[in-house]
């Protein structure tokens, strides 16, 4: 047995479900496709949509009760509590479903072509960004790693503790690597 730091809060009561696990038929499910339905339309899911999510929401709630994860009040009518627990599985799975990028920025037309122009891309940015490319390849290389790893998925400090070096010294040399950037990228357009 471990023993409790000094000041520690006491370890909460091991903890055990309140009420049982319910098992209802798979039948019971498929009977409240209206209702998921119904929860979905609500919720903002396009039509196109619907059917697809309505399976997800339909495996996602029996994959819960064969976990065991379904637990009615026992005093509760036992099809309107698990109507509640399909609306509230129905509108997260909307929510999941509506955030998803290619949700949020889907726009159906007939002709897609015709949104987009070829000249789409001013001229202007592509050579900004060559020219920032180039000025970025001049740098001495630990100035390109540090800008590159600021704009990566790894922090300044987790770069810095794995070369042995003061967080604060690694954010001084990254303002530096930044300023003498924009010093190139000055030079290369005027």
């Amino acid at each position: 047995m471990t023993r409790r730091p000094r000041g520690a809060p006491p370890a909460p009561p091991p903890s055990t479900p309140a009420r049982p696990a319910v098992s209802p038929p798979p039948g019971a499910l498929v009977a409240e496709r209206r209702l998921i339905e119904t929860m979905l339309t609500a919720c903002g899911v396009p039509a196109r949509d619907r059917e697809d999510l309505l399976q997800i929401v339909l495996v996602a709630a029996w994959g819960a009760i064969q976990a065991g994860r379904y637990r009615p009040h026992p005093r509760a009518h036992p099809r309107r509590a698990l109507q509640a627990w399909l609306r509230g599985i129905a509108w997260r799975q909307a929510g999941h479903h509506l955030g998803r990028a290619h949700v949020r920025r889907e726009v159906p037309v007939d002709e897609p072509r015709a949104l987009v122009g070829e000249g789409s891309v001013a001229p202007e940015g592509r050579l900004l960004a060559r020219a920032a490319l180039r000025a970025l390849a001049e740098l001495p290389a630990p100035q390109r790693e540090l800008l590159l790893v600021a704009v990566g998925r790894s922090t300044i400090t987790a770069h810095a503790r794995a070369r042995g070096l003061s967080p604060s010294t690694t954010a001084h040399r990254l303002h530096l690597a930044r300023k003498a950037l924009a010093r190139r990228i000055a030079r290369r357009l005027w």
